[in-house]
Protein backbone atom coordinates (compact mmCIF):
# COMPACT_ATOMS: atom_id res chain seq x y z
CA UNK A 1 0.00 0.00 0.00
CA UNK A 2 1.60 3.20 -1.10
CA UNK A 3 1.39 6.45 0.76
CA UNK A 4 -0.39 9.27 -0.46
CA UNK A 5 1.01 12.17 -2.15
CA UNK A 6 0.97 14.89 0.37
CA UNK A 7 1.39 12.50 3.16
CA UNK A 8 5.26 12.84 3.08
CA UNK A 9 7.07 14.71 6.10
CA UNK A 10 8.23 17.03 3.74
CA UNK A 11 4.44 18.46 3.10
CA UNK A 12 3.55 18.36 7.06
CA UNK A 13 2.16 21.71 8.30
CA UNK A 14 5.63 22.29 10.05
CA UNK A 15 7.99 21.86 7.14
CA UNK A 16 5.35 24.31 5.28
CA UNK A 17 5.66 27.00 8.09
CA UNK A 18 9.46 26.49 8.32
CA UNK A 19 9.88 26.76 4.44
CA UNK A 20 7.14 29.97 4.38
CA UNK A 21 9.13 31.82 6.97
CA UNK A 22 12.66 31.04 5.92
CA UNK A 23 11.75 32.54 2.29
CA UNK A 24 10.73 35.07 4.08
CA UNK A 25 13.87 35.85 6.34
CA UNK A 26 15.69 35.45 2.72
CA UNK A 27 13.67 37.55 0.81
CA UNK A 28 13.71 40.38 3.98
CA UNK A 29 18.00 40.21 4.07
CA UNK A 30 18.26 40.79 0.33
CA UNK A 31 16.04 43.57 0.61
CA UNK A 32 18.13 45.17 3.33
CA UNK A 33 18.82 48.23 1.53
CA UNK A 34 15.03 48.96 1.45
CA UNK A 35 14.62 49.61 5.22
CA UNK A 36 16.23 51.85 7.55
CA UNK A 37 18.28 50.55 10.22
CA UNK A 38 16.47 50.95 13.16
CA UNK A 39 13.40 49.54 11.13
CA UNK A 40 15.61 46.88 9.86
CA UNK A 41 16.92 45.70 13.26
CA UNK A 42 13.18 45.71 14.93
CA UNK A 43 11.95 43.56 11.90
CA UNK A 44 14.87 41.33 12.75
CA UNK A 45 14.06 41.25 16.39
CA UNK A 46 10.55 39.56 15.69
CA UNK A 47 11.81 37.29 12.64
CA UNK A 48 15.24 35.56 14.61
CA UNK A 49 12.85 34.12 17.10
CA UNK A 50 9.96 32.92 14.64
CA UNK A 51 12.46 31.34 12.79
CA UNK A 52 14.05 29.89 15.63
CA UNK A 53 10.74 28.49 16.72
CA UNK A 54 9.76 27.19 13.17
CA UNK A 55 13.11 25.46 13.02
CA UNK A 56 12.94 23.74 16.35
CA UNK A 57 9.46 22.35 15.17
CA UNK A 58 10.88 20.76 12.37
CA UNK A 59 10.29 16.80 11.97
CA UNK A 60 12.99 14.38 11.33
CA UNK A 61 12.73 13.48 7.66
CA UNK A 62 10.58 10.18 6.99
CA UNK A 63 14.15 8.13 5.05
CA UNK A 64 17.64 7.92 5.41
CA UNK A 65 19.45 11.38 3.51
CA UNK A 66 20.81 9.66 -0.16
CA UNK A 67 24.63 9.60 -0.57
CA UNK A 68 24.90 12.64 -2.24
CA UNK A 69 24.57 16.19 -0.08
CA UNK A 70 21.84 18.35 -0.97
CA UNK A 71 23.03 21.20 -3.63
CA UNK A 72 24.65 24.30 -2.76
CA UNK A 73 23.00 27.10 -4.18
CA UNK A 74 24.37 29.92 -2.40
CA UNK A 75 28.00 30.78 -3.79
CA UNK A 76 30.94 32.47 -2.03
CA UNK A 77 30.16 35.53 -4.17
CA UNK A 78 26.74 35.59 -2.97
CA UNK A 79 28.06 34.94 0.46
CA UNK A 80 29.98 37.82 0.93
CA UNK A 81 27.89 40.43 -1.38
CA UNK A 82 24.88 39.92 1.31
CA UNK A 83 27.12 40.02 4.13
CA UNK A 84 28.56 43.14 2.58
CA UNK A 85 25.47 45.30 2.44
CA UNK A 86 24.57 43.70 5.57
CA UNK A 87 27.77 45.10 7.42
CA UNK A 88 26.96 48.74 5.61
CA UNK A 89 23.46 48.26 7.33
CA UNK A 90 25.05 47.47 10.61
CA UNK A 91 27.76 50.13 10.51
CA UNK A 92 29.37 50.78 13.92
CA UNK A 93 26.41 48.32 15.33
CA UNK A 94 27.30 45.33 13.64
CA UNK A 95 30.41 43.89 16.59
CA UNK A 96 29.15 42.39 20.02
CA UNK A 97 30.91 40.02 22.62
CA UNK A 98 30.14 36.53 22.42
CA UNK A 99 29.64 34.65 25.40
CA UNK A 100 28.56 31.67 24.53
CA UNK A 101 31.88 30.15 22.36
CA UNK A 102 32.73 26.68 23.86
CA UNK A 103 36.51 28.38 23.00
CA UNK A 104 36.16 30.98 24.94
CA UNK A 105 36.43 29.65 27.98
CA UNK A 106 40.06 29.12 27.16
CA UNK A 107 40.70 33.19 26.65
CA UNK A 108 41.75 35.94 28.80
CA UNK A 109 40.14 38.46 25.77
CA UNK A 110 36.93 38.40 24.95
CA UNK A 111 35.80 37.07 21.19
CA UNK A 112 33.97 39.63 19.10
CA UNK A 113 31.27 38.38 16.55
CA UNK A 114 29.71 40.29 13.96
CA UNK A 115 25.29 40.34 13.51
CA UNK A 116 25.40 40.23 9.75
CA UNK A 117 27.68 37.81 9.69
CA UNK A 118 25.40 35.77 11.61
CA UNK A 119 22.55 36.74 9.19
CA UNK A 120 24.40 35.67 6.51
CA UNK A 121 25.82 32.55 7.78
CA UNK A 122 21.99 31.78 8.54
CA UNK A 123 21.10 33.54 4.97
CA UNK A 124 23.08 31.28 3.27
CA UNK A 125 21.64 28.04 4.68
CA UNK A 126 18.11 28.67 4.00
CA UNK A 127 18.57 30.20 1.01
CA UNK A 128 20.11 26.36 -0.04
CA UNK A 129 17.01 24.87 2.22
CA UNK A 130 14.47 27.38 0.02
CA UNK A 131 16.22 26.37 -3.64
CA UNK A 132 16.46 23.20 -2.60
CA UNK A 133 12.82 22.23 -1.49
CA UNK A 134 11.43 23.98 -4.81
CA UNK A 135 12.79 21.52 -6.85
CA UNK A 136 9.91 19.57 -5.86
CA UNK A 137 11.59 16.02 -6.03
CA UNK A 138 10.47 14.15 -2.47
CA UNK A 139 14.19 12.91 -2.79
CA UNK A 140 15.79 16.45 -2.82
CA UNK A 141 13.31 17.57 -0.46
CA UNK A 142 13.97 15.32 2.08
CA UNK A 143 17.46 15.97 1.92
CA UNK A 144 17.30 19.27 2.08
CA UNK A 145 15.37 19.18 4.94
CA UNK A 146 17.33 16.85 7.03
CA UNK A 147 20.43 18.54 6.40
CA UNK A 148 19.10 22.11 7.65
CA UNK A 149 17.83 20.84 10.57
CA UNK A 150 20.90 18.85 11.25
CA UNK A 151 22.68 22.38 10.49
CA UNK A 152 19.99 24.48 13.16
CA UNK A 153 21.10 22.12 15.81
CA UNK A 154 24.73 21.98 15.30
CA UNK A 155 25.21 25.76 13.73
CA UNK A 156 23.16 28.48 12.61
CA UNK A 157 20.61 28.04 15.86
CA UNK A 158 23.24 29.19 18.40
CA UNK A 159 24.27 31.70 15.47
CA UNK A 160 20.16 33.25 16.02
CA UNK A 161 20.22 33.03 19.58
CA UNK A 162 23.61 34.78 19.78
CA UNK A 163 22.35 37.87 17.09
CA UNK A 164 19.11 38.23 18.88
CA UNK A 165 20.71 38.95 22.21
CA UNK A 166 22.96 41.66 20.20
CA UNK A 167 19.83 42.59 18.17
CA UNK A 168 17.52 42.97 21.78
CA UNK A 169 20.70 45.14 23.12
CA UNK A 170 20.44 47.37 19.87
CA UNK A 171 16.92 47.88 20.20
CA UNK A 172 16.18 48.47 24.10
CA UNK A 173 19.93 50.05 24.97
CA UNK A 174 20.95 53.41 24.24
CA UNK A 175 22.06 53.55 20.74
CA UNK A 176 20.80 55.90 18.22
CA UNK A 177 20.43 53.27 15.34
CA UNK A 178 18.69 56.64 13.14
CA UNK A 179 20.75 55.95 9.90
CA UNK A 180 21.95 59.43 8.38
CA UNK A 181 22.45 59.74 4.21
CA UNK A 182 26.21 59.51 4.53
CA UNK A 183 26.31 56.39 7.16
CA UNK A 184 24.11 54.24 4.74
CA UNK A 185 26.94 53.08 2.26
CA UNK A 186 24.29 51.14 -0.52
CA UNK A 187 25.77 47.63 -2.63
CA UNK A 188 24.61 47.03 -5.44
CA UNK A 189 21.14 45.51 -5.46
CA UNK A 190 21.13 41.86 -5.23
Amino acid sequence: MSKEPFSEVVYSKNVIEFATVANEYCSFIEAVDQFQRKDFITRLQKLFPLLYLKAALLPEPDVEMSEDAPEKFVSEEDYNFILQKLQAKFGQFDAYYEVFDPSIQYSAEPLEASISENITDVYQDLKDFILSYRIGTLEVMNDALGECRNNFEQYWGQRLVNGLRAIHNLVYGSADLEETDDQSEKVDNF
